[in-house]
C-alpha cells in the first residue's frame, strides 16, 4: 500500500493520494524543475494526456524544486505538479540519487531534444543533478499496482507503458516496490 499523502500543486490546488475519484494515480518523481530530460519526457506525456485521462489515470508529478522554479517550466502542463524541495515524499517512497543518473547515452539525447524543442536550458538545479526518477501506479484504494525506480535520468515509463500497465492492472500481480521506505516516512 502507498502511504496516504496530501499535496498542494504549484497552482495552489489540494490533492490527495490515493485518489478515490480516479481509477489510478500515476505518481511521478522527477528531478529538478529545469531538467531537460524530465521536461522532454513530460512534454511527450502531455501530448498523450487525453488518452491517459480517458484510461482513468490522474497524473501527479513531483520535483525536488521550489514552486517558483517549477512555475518557470511546469506551469503549462495539463496535470498536477507538486514542489517537494525538502524531498519529504521522495524519502517516503524510497526515491534516490546516483552519480550514474547521467551516464546512460539516452540521457544526453533526451535532454538535447528538449533543448532543441524549447530553445531553453536550465540555470538552476535545486537539490543537484544526480536525482533518479521513479514512477508509481496507485489504484483508487491506495494499492501500488506497478512501480519503476529509474536507474538513470531517462529511465521512466512512456505513455504506452503507462497505458498498458493500467490496462493490465486487474490481471497481473503487482510489481514489488521498496516498502522498506515506509518505516522512514515522516
Amino acid at each position: 500500500m502507498a502511504p496516504a499523502i496530501a499535496l498542494q500543486t504549484i497552482a495552489g490546488r489540494s490533492i490527495a493520494i490515493p485518489n478515490p475519484s480516479a481509477r489510478f494515480v500515476h505518481l511521478q518523481f522527477r528531478r529538478f524543475a529545469g531538467c531537460p530530460v524530465c521536461n522532454f519526457h513530460l512534454m511527450t506525456l502531455a501530448r498523450r494526456q487525453p488518452e491517459i485521462e480517458a484510461a482513468g489515470i490522474h497524473q501527479v508529478v513531483l520535483f525536488h524544486s521550489s514552486k517558483e522554479e517549477m512555475r518557470k517550466y511546469q506551469a503549462q502542463l495539463p496535470f498536477d505538479c507538486v514542489a517537494d524541495l525538502g524531498k519529504k515524499h521522495y524519502r517516503q517512497f524510497g526515491v534516490e540519487n546516483s552519480v550514474l543518473a547521467l551516464l546512460n547515452p539516452r540521457v544526453f539525447w533526451s535532454g538535447m531534444r528538449w533543448v532543441l524543442a524549447s530553445r531553453r536550458f536550465y540555470r538552476k538545479a535545486e537539490n543537484g543533478i544526480t536525482g533518479l526518477p521513479a514512477d508509481f501506479l496507485i489504484d483508487s484504494g491506495g494499492r501500488v499496482v506497478a512501480c519503476n525506480y529509474g536507474t538513470h535520468a531517462d529511465d521512466q515509463w512512456d505513455a504506452d507503458e503507462l497505458l498498458k500497465l493500467a490496462a493490465d492492472a486487474g490481471h497481473v500481480t503487482p510489481k514489488p516496490w521498496r516498502a522498506s521506505a515506509l518505516p522512514n516516512a515522516e
